[in-house]
């Protein structure tokens, strides 16, 4: 396997005006090009990969230059020109509906529970040309892709309707196909739910005070596990099969078991519900130490990571106490 050297960007304001006449290797974009390259080397062998862009890396290239065992499912930003003459956008309006399916909207704001949206699905062919400014003429003149739209036709009042146009190398020739690129899409946003629970929802990570790269990057790379903990924590609000030790050490869970009584209530909402050293189980302890009260709206990210800092606290001196008595 190959190595694959780290690479850092610094932002240069004065070069936005002059982008298209930069080469591709000199924009911040090719770091979409380098992670899809990482990918293909870590994960070699692998029966499938998928790499997942927002409208960010809609770039051509990418879609010419990945390696041959990457697929790519990418949100559309570019009214692009197809092959023969007409845009992007406009092509799925020509298409039959496959079908109508439901999908849950995260909240988009404070306050907001999020909802449930009927959007409509087509997809079919497409053939995008090469842009005629910033393009490598290296790279194939045309692209025969995959365009699967996800529409809503009827949103609630005041509210803007969910469009994602998916730009795919994977066929989409039936209902079933179109929608698991929809749902493959929208796995993406787990990703920003971790981001988040390592900024303002959970560690506060921008809020550091070292400028050392070195210790930025260890620094991020220990709030990324931390967060993916914390988010693992929330999806297990609401049940499930998965262990706590999936999460935690037996050490941590030992103290957990003693802890938890003392959190429960008078009333059934105020019990753990959960199998015990269930993760669904341990979910619910964490919230519990991070200020939840078992009424209102359930925890978040901010919650559960205070709950774990508790928690971590408590175990501590939990075992400090048993190795002293006994």
């Amino acid at each position: 396997m190959a190595a694959t050297a780290l690479v850092r960007w610094r932002r240069i304001a004065f070069w936005a005006s002059a982008r298209r006449k930069r080469p591709l290797a000199e924009k911040e974009s090719q770091r979409w090009l380098n992670a899809t390259q990482v990918v293909a080397e870590r994960a070699e062998g692998a029966s499938q990969l998928i790499v997942v862009g927002d409208r960010e890396s809609d770039i051509f290239a990418l879609f010419a230059r990945r390696p041959a065992s990457v697929e790519l499912v990418v949100r559309a930003a570019q009214d692009r020109a197809l092959a023969d003459g007409t845009r992007l956008f406009a092509r799925p309006a020509a298409w039959p509906v496959l079908g109508v399916r439901e999908v849950k909207v995260g909240p988009r704001g404070a306050g907001d529970k999020g909802r449930t949206a009927k959007l409509t699905l087509r997809a079919g062919p497409i053939q995008v040309a090469r842009p005629r400014n910033g393009a490598d003429a290296k790279d194939p003149k045309y692209l025969d892709l995959t365009l699967v739209e996800a529409r809503e036709e009827e949103p609630p009042p005041n509210t803007e309707a969910v469009h994602w146009r998916l730009i795919t190398t994977l066929p989409a020739a039936d209902l079933a196909a179109a929608e698991e690129i929809v749902q493959i899409y929208r796995l993406r946003w787990r990703i920003e739910q971790v981001f988040r629970a390592t900024k303002n929802d959970g560690l506060a990570l921008p809020d550091v005070q070292t400028h050392d790269a070195a210790r930025l990057l260890k620094m991020g790379a220990l709030a990324i596990g931390a967060a993916v903990r914390t988010i693992q924590l929330v999806d297990a609000r609401d049940g499930g099969t998965r262990p706590a030790s999936d999460v935690a050490d037996g050490q941590t869970l030992d103290a957990a078991e003693a802890i938890g009584p003392t959190l429960e209530g008078k009333t059934q909402r105020q019990k753990n519900p959960h199998p015990p050293r269930s993760l669904p189980w341990l979910s619910w302890i964490v919230a519990r130490l991070g200020g939840w009260n078992c009424y209102y709206k359930p925890p978040g990210p901010k919650t559960m990571a205070a709950g774990w800092d508790r928690l971590v606290a408590m175990a501590a001196g939990f075992h400090i106490a048993r190795s002293v008595t006994h």
